[in-house]
């Protein structure tokens, strides 16, 4: 009986936890062990219920998360993601919650944010260019004040004091509208072909950025005690 009991509750949980919002889950998990034994299995129906109602099917069933293995995990990526809020008027994110797509509007240069900034501790999170680069492609990092649309064909990640950017067109590193030298390290270093993967590495706590291609640790990008809060 007592087994029974158990797993009857268990479903009662798992239908009730099913309908919280993220923040008072993380309360839920707080309460007890149990509780936090339960919300620890990344790979549950709650999870797996939270996934389906905020993650496209497309995102779901295709390739996108394949290396993202639990049903938690992929709603972490998805609220991590692009911000369709904050983007160039000329970007709009795809139903996937994940590619970003810019109009091809002349004379104009434009960039997106993602959902969270970063305040502490050690992040990463990936990048593919699936077209062609254009005139700049550069990813990085900006501060909430970096702007995210101007006229011409620049860097505007790393255009200010408010973002730091790699340009893959080129090899680039920018800062403060100035280059801060060739990135990575290396003599004749292979420019970036359409369809590698790019890691972006931000450490708060040492006040570093650095990038892997295809899973290759290229270095440190930058080292400055500034302020992390968005990634583009």
């Amino acid at each position: 009986m007592d087994d029974i009991a158990l797993r009857a509750s268990d479903h009662v949980l798992e239908v009730i936890f099913s309908y919280l919002d993220l923040h008072t889950l993380r309360n839920c998990s707080l309460v007890c062990k149990r509780w936090y034994q339960f919300l620890n299995d990344e790979n549950n129906d709650v999870w797996r219920m939270h996934c389906i109602r905020k993650l496209a099917q497309e995102a779901l069933s295709s390739d996108l998360l394949s290396s993202v293995p639990t049903y938690k995990s992929k709603l972490r990526a998805f609220y991590h993601a692009w911000n369709p809020n904050d983007c160039s008027r000329n970007i709009y994110i795809k139903p996937n919650g994940f590619t970003l797509h810019r109009n091809p509007v002349a004379q104009s240069t434009d960039a997106c944010r993602g959902k969270i900034g970063f305040r502490h501790g050690r992040h990463a999170w990936e990048v593919i260019w699936e077209g062609p680069l254009g005139t700049v492609a550069v990813i990085g990092i900006a501060t909430k004040e970096a702007p995210l649309l101007c006229h011409g064909y620049v860097a505007l990640l790393g255009s200010d004091e408010h973002s730091w950017g790699w340009n893959l067109v080129d090899n680039h590193l920018l800062h403060n509208g100035d280059p801060q030298g060739n990135y990575p390290l290396l003599n004749n270093a292979p420019k970036y072909q359409v369809g590698e993967r790019i890691r972006v590495i931000l450490d708060c706590d040492d006040n570093t950025l650095s990038f892997e291609k295809n899973y290759e640790f290229l270095g440190v990008a930058f080292r400055a005690r500034i302020r992390f809060y968005e990634s583009l």
